[in-house]
């Protein structure tokens, strides 16, 4: 049944954790449009406490996502849950008429991803991703410049994801079977997801990676999170992929949770075109040649209002996610991130995984 423009949208979170509380929830309640009826996790108090603070009165709380599926009046379903059980929650999701938000990655692999990739395309439901990178005003900016055909052709980038000592030592993070991976699927999914759709190109034809276990026994950690369990830290490091697109453009993607590197930077792209080049660097710089010199072209993104005046706060990349997600549903509208190009995220991180482990070149069919 189609949502009418003036019709409440109904959403079910599952998963009421980290990510949940910090963006998803936050966001959805500054919708006037929303209702977040009902909340899942198998931590009952954690159910409860977003209820209370975010659900209306008659929420209901559960512990079992299928028993949040039942309800026939829920219109989105936000899943929000360890990497390993996006997949058939989704599925789940998708088969009992919901429209799905699922927080990145889409999946562990990409037999579980195409899963999802059928269920959306059997059902008709609307199915996207949290890559809130992509909401950013340097992204979008970011984006219309290389429509307008500033850059030209695309034919290098380099995707960073890259943390200081930076380790999650909280929730699963470190847990490769509920996980995946680790800086590689959980940051490095962001910069890779950005720098595709900035390129607009979702062709790989091979890569090449490494990842490493470097510094996972450390007892000296500096960690900004303190420090985390040497026998619990089953995931990589670091990760570096060297991905060759069909059309001969090529993407070097880092990441790491921690790195001995003083120039730290998380979710950027650097792009190189026939006609000019952007990168993050240092906010968002363009750079070309222009009648025959060199120039750097920085766009304010910030505006600073006048004398006795601010300017408007900007919306946060995650509102703004959020409340174009819920416009998508409301008017029948592709979403911003399409689930083809989450499949395409995965299959390459999964690339560089297995090209790791085997020491060889991987080769997308």
């Amino acid at each position: 049944m189609a949502i009418s423009p003036s019709d409440i949208v109904r959403v079910g979170i599952i998963g009421c954790g980290g990510i949940a509380n910090g963006k998803h929830m936050p966001a959805l309640k500054k919708l006037k449009n929303v209702e977040m009826v009902a909340f899942c996790d198998i931590i009952e108090k954690r159910a409860e406490a977003a209820k209370e603070k975010y659900g209306t009165e008659d929420a209901k709380v559960c512990t079992d996502y299928r028993e949040l599926l039942e309800d026939k009046t829920i219109d989105v379903v936000h899943v929000l849950t360890p990497n390993r059980s996006h997949s058939f929650i989704t599925v789940d999701a998708l088969e009992a008429g919901k429209h799905v938000m699922c927080e990145k990655p889409m999946a562990i692999s990409t037999a579980e991803a195409k899963k999802m990739l059928d269920a959306a395309a059997r059902t008709g439901k609307k199915l996207t991703f949290g890559y809130q990178s992509r909401h950013r005003a340097d992204s979008i900016y970011l984006k219309q410049e290389v429509e307008a055909g500033t850059l030209g052709e695309i034919y290098y980038a380099k995707a960073t994801a890259l943390r200081r000592r930076a380790v999650p030592t909280w929730g699963v993070f470190l847990n490769e079977y509920e996980q995946g991976g680790g800086p590689l699927i959980d940051i490095g999914t962001h910069a890779l997801d950005l720098t595709l759709w900035t390129m607009n190109n979702y062709s790989p034809k091979y890569c090449v990676g490494t990842t490493y276990h470097k510094l996972n026994k450390d007892t000296e950690q500096g960690n900004d999170w303190g420090n985390w369990d040497v026998d619990k830290f089953t995931v990589e490091d670091s990760a570096f992929g060297f991905i060759v697109m069909e059309n001969g453009a090529t993407i070097y993607l880092e990441a790491s949770w921690a790195l001995n590197i003083l120039d730290a930077r998380e979710a950027i792209t650097q792009l190189c075109g026939t006609k000019g080049g952007a990168d993050m660097l240092d906010g968002l710089r363009f750079n070309g040649i222009r009648n025959n010199q060199k120039y750097m072209f920085i766009p304010q993104l910030e505006g600073k209002g006048a004398a006795f005046y601010s300017a408007a706060k900007a919306e946060s990349p995650g509102d703004r996610e959020a409340r174009l997600w819920i416009d998508a549903v409301v008017n029948d509208k592709p979403p911003v991130v399409l689930p083809e190009e989450a499949f395409t995220v995965t299959r390459i991180l999964e690339g560089i995984y297995k090209s790791a482990a085997s020491g060889d070149i991987y080769r997308f069919d």
